[in-house]
């Protein structure tokens, strides 16, 4: 069965980003983002994808959904969710990985979230969406205080929809 999750840092406040860029830089959290991912499917919307410093990111199935009819380096564009879980569908694991409006599209969908919870309210002008925390049991929480390599405090889950 294919494992569909969304994987994400959110602020206090569900704050993810502004001005088209993440609202931190914390090191333990971009390990783990790459190690999750890497060997994996990812999918993001276009303004995501634009946002990484060198295109699509590599050792993964870099997938764009967006309605733009655009061609980028070694990543497919698909243009609707169903053309992706089309594309998709013989894959193991797929990763949302952003921006909002993707993670809206496919929050229902998703039967695990990988979510790190940095405990600090920031000023952003992008959100990820609402949801019902009784929805999703808590696999894992590994509390990591702020230190020399963390600026803030955080708190890695893995949830899954119950």
């Amino acid at each position: 069965m294919k494992n569909w999750s969304i994987i994400v840092a959110i602020g206090n406040n569900n704050e993810i980003g502004k001005d088209n860029d993440l609202l931190w830089r914390i090191s333990a959290d971009l390990k783990r983002f790459k190690t999750i991912t890497t060997g994996n499917t990812i999918v993001m919307g276009r303004k995501t994808f634009e946002s990484l410093p060198k295109g699509a990111l590599p050792n993964r199935r870099n997938i764009v959904l967006s309605k733009q009819n655009l061609e980028y380096e070694n990543t497919e564009v698909y243009s609707t969710v169903e053309q992706v879980v089309e594309a998709t569908k013989d894959d193991k694991d797929v990763f949302v990985i952003g921006g909002a409006s993707v993670y809206e599209l496919f929050i229902s969908k998703v039967n695990k979230m990988y979510l790190t919870q940095v405990n600090e309210d920031f000023d952003a002008d992008v959100f990820f969406p609402e949801f019902d925390w009784s929805e999703w049991s808590v696999l894992e929480k590994d509390y990591v205080d702020k230190g020399e390599k963390n600026q803030f405090a955080h708190t890695f889950y893995i949830l899954n929809r119950i």
